[in-house]
């Protein structure tokens, strides 16, 4: 296995915006490593090693010899302890340069209330996870970019399922985990940056008409109904905190993210 150049560590390599980062990564820049909480089977251009982020634990040994981290791993809750194990293991390790992703709006969207946060809770944990790594002492790049076309086509999927489809009046700017992916490559490889320009895709849309566009795209047909969430978090979203139209340099549209996912 030849990874002797690597100094480049992924975490959440193996979900969506992994799968098109890494082997991007590795054509650009090289080796590289990635950490998982499962065992995977190492290649000669990408090393698996055990690690957990949630924990902690085999974290240390993971970011041995790394010097840059590109910081993906999330879910919708304990972003941010995730991120504090991995800062305190990058601190130990001397890690110099530390890349993360977060959204677009984490530093609008209040998120205060119990509402607030049983909704939009992921929102505050990127928002906390960028402070801590702000704080750390460790140079560093955040990314904030709007929702992939993967998680609106995964959140339709599920709505989906009941009879009548309850759809947020709220906006959304959706793109492509790989337009994201190729601008992470970039900042991954340079130096660190600090807070740079956002991200978001190519278009607005109203939520209503991207679930409207999913159902006929894969057969489905559900009556729509409009609701008006409660909260600050959600008034936030209403008003656009979401969004980054002047930013709009994604290059795939929903549309095109439709034909590539769905039966023809």
């Amino acid at each position: 296995m030849n990874t002797h150049n690597t100094s480049i560590l992924i975490t959440g390599g193996t979900g969506n915006l992994g799968g098109f980062l890494v082997p991007r990564l590795v054509g650009a820049h090289g080796p590289v490593r990635v950490v998982s909480r499962s065992k995977h089977e190492s290649t000669d251009n990408v090393e698996f090693t055990v690690g957990n982020v949630s924990t902690g634990q085999g974290l240390e040994n993971a970011l041995n010899g790394i010097e840059t981290i590109v910081h993906l791993a999330g879910s919708n809750k304990g972003d941010e302890a995730k991120t504090a194990n991995l800062v305190q293991a990058a601190q130990h390790t001397g890690a110099k340069h530390l890349v993360y992703i977060s959204v677009v709006g984490a530093d609008r969207i209040p998120v205060e209330s119990a509402i607030d946060r049983a909704m939009f809770g992921y929102v505050a944990a990127k928002r906390a996870s960028e402070e801590i790594i702000a704080e750390s002492g460790i140079p560093w790049t955040t990314l904030r970019a709007t929702q992939f076309h993967e998680l609106i086509f995964a959140m339709a999927q599920g709505m989906t399922k009941m009879p009548v489809v309850p759809v947020p009046s709220l906006l959304a700017q959706p793109i492509g985990a790989s337009d994201v992916a190729d601008r992470l490559i970039e900042l991954a490889i340079g130096e660190p940056l600090g807070l740079v320009p956002e991200i978001g895709g190519p278009k607005v849309y109203e939520l209503r008409d991207l679930i409207g566009s999913y159902m006929k795209a894969v057969g489905k047909e559900r009556p729509m109904l409009s609701i008006r969430l409660p909260g600050k978090a959600a008034a936030a979203y209403r008003a656009g905190a979401n969004l980054t139209p002047d930013r709009a340099v994604g290059e795939q549209t929903w549309e095109e993210f439709l034909k590539t996912v769905t039966p023809r």
